[in-house]
């Protein structure tokens, strides 16, 4: 019999601790002298004893590892459970927010979409722009540890070519996991850290700062102003651009960095795809903009790079309103939000190495045909890639484009025009926050989109976090009897 007991064990345990992270923006209520503290009294008290006690009733039956079928059912779980929690200061808080609307803002911050439904920013309680920080800054280092972990050892999506960088975790997925998780913290707090010193120094008031390196290091794109960052001078802007590309890397690299070798850093192709990718994208679209206003400015260059970066990392920043630039950039962001950062990074998206894979085997397949009777196998950094990786690679492929499809129809039928269907399926499926059109694109929000499309785009938020497959894998009836 499927044993639950260590899925809600640990679920329990997870719930709980984001009871007790909700004791940050209690206190930064009170610092501010707002009443609103109490909704995170609230929120926290009640978190807190349901995981808690969730926790308790299963821990008879925690046991060493987990089982595949508990792993797949953990990942997703994980996924459906936190936001629930995490939308209750919004309820509590934001009298203006629906079940619907705190719902959608908690899965858009703990997925890193960055999507959101308020308006007014600057209105909000300091404790609830905080709490939308803390969620997206959670969910960042949750990315990192699924992909790290998870994702390697379920096999899906052409992860499983990360294994031996997983440290093998399999059968101890769970200790393992744990050890993996304090070493990629430390890294990611202090490149927080750093971020929102840098802020600061730069102009932002400390607690803008704060809230935006917990956005920006999980690429998750929430500010504390309707502007996002054209409220802010150029050399935040540079910052951020530093910080959302340090992000879109594979933190293992970071780790073996520490560990005193920096050889697999310089030599991951992932890495140097990913940079020639941006290169390419800033100077066509830097070349556009100059061309466009007819005169080589130093705004033209720095809006092309921070909103290119950007949108790759699946931040969802906005320095300007791009929807004004012509046909061509609204194309290009399009397309360019569909290639994401690279694999074990808090970056949302296909990824980089995904492209890599498939284009490898499909230039294996033209050399064949050219070639009948030789034998050529493609290859990734240097090594044959085996065939339940490609086959993997290509399954995420058609899966993730049908889905896309499938929510652009969803979305249309609920009454929203082509364009902003498209693109919030789009959007929501890669993680990447602002959309296109003039409702959603990036001078707009997800505000007045009508409640079943909200609900539509939370659950592409959650499925997109999940790299499409485990999805499909566990809602499969053959998964679950065999």
């Amino acid at each position: 019999m499927f044993d639950l007991r260590p899925v809600g064990y640990v679920i329990g345990l997870l719930i709980a601790s984001l009871g007790v992270t909700m004791l940050v923006p209690l206190a930064a209520d009170l610092l501010a002298g707002d009443r609103h503290w109490f909704v995170f009294f609230e929120s926290a008290i009640v978190t807190i004893l349901t995981g808690g006690l969730l926790a308790l009733a299963c821990a008879n039956g925690v046991t060493a590892g987990l089982s595949l079928r508990q792993t797949f059912l953990l990942t997703s779980l994980v996924w459906l459970t936190l936001p629930l929690f995490g939308a209750i200061p919004f309820i509590l808080g934001a009298t203006e927010a629906s079940l619907t609307d705190a719902f959608f803002e908690a899965m858009s911050a703990l997925t890193t979409t960055g999507a959101t439904t308020f308006t007014q920013l600057e209105t909000l309680p300091a404790g609830l722009l905080l709490w939308r920080g803390l969620l997206q800054w959670l969910g960042g280092i949750g990315i990192i540890v699924v992909a790290m972990v998870f994702l390697p050892e379920l096999r899906v999506g052409g992860m499983q070519i990360f294994r031996s960088e997983a440290f093998e975790t399999m059968g101890k997925i769970l200790p393992r996991a744990g050890q993996i998780a304090s070493q990629i913290s430390v890294i990611y707090l202090v490149l927080t850290m750093a971020c929102g010193l840098i802020y600061a120094a730069l102009g932002m008031t400390p607690f803008d700062a704060f809230v935006h390196a917990l956005t920006t290091v999980s690429t998750g794109g929430m500010a504390t102003t309707d502007t996002s960052f054209g409220a802010f001078n150029a050399g935040i802007h540079y910052t951020a651009v530093v910080f959302m590309i340090l992000a879109a890397l594979p933190f293992v690299r970071y780790v073996q960095l520490l560990a005193g070798t920096a050889v697999p850093l310089w030599r991951d192709s992932q890495i140097r795809v990913f940079f020639a990718l941006l290169g390419l994208f800033i100077m066509l679209m830097t070349a556009w903009l100059w061309a466009r206003e007819g005169a080589w400015t130093e705004l033209a260059f720095r809006e092309a790079m921070f909103n290119i970066v950007s949108i790759m990392s699946g931040t969802g920043y906005a320095s300007a309103d791009y929807m004004t630039w012509g046909t061509f950039p609204v194309v290009a962001f399009f397309f360019i939000g569909l290639i994401g950062g690279c694999a074990g990074s808090t970056a949302c998206s296909v990824k980089v190495f995904r492209y890599q894979i498939l284009f490898a085997a499909i230039k294996s397949q033209v050399r064949q045909i050219h070639s009948p009777h030789g034998v050529f196998a493609p290859r990734f950094e240097g090594r044959p890639i085996g065939d339940d990786v490609i086959n993997s690679v290509i399954a995420f492929f058609v899966a993730f484009v049908s889905l896309l499809g499938i929510i652009t129809v969803l979305l249309g039928l609920t009454g929203l025009d082509f364009i902003t269907s498209l693109s919030g399926a789009a959007t929501a499926i890669a993680n990447i926050g602002p959309g296109l059109g003039s409702e959603i694109g990036p001078a707009g929000n997800f505000a007045n989109i009508n409640d079943p499309a909200k609900w539509i785009l939370a659950i592409a938020m959650f499925i997109g976090r999940l790299e499409v497959m485990v999805v499909l894998t566990i809602i499969s009836v053959r998964f679950w009897r065999n």
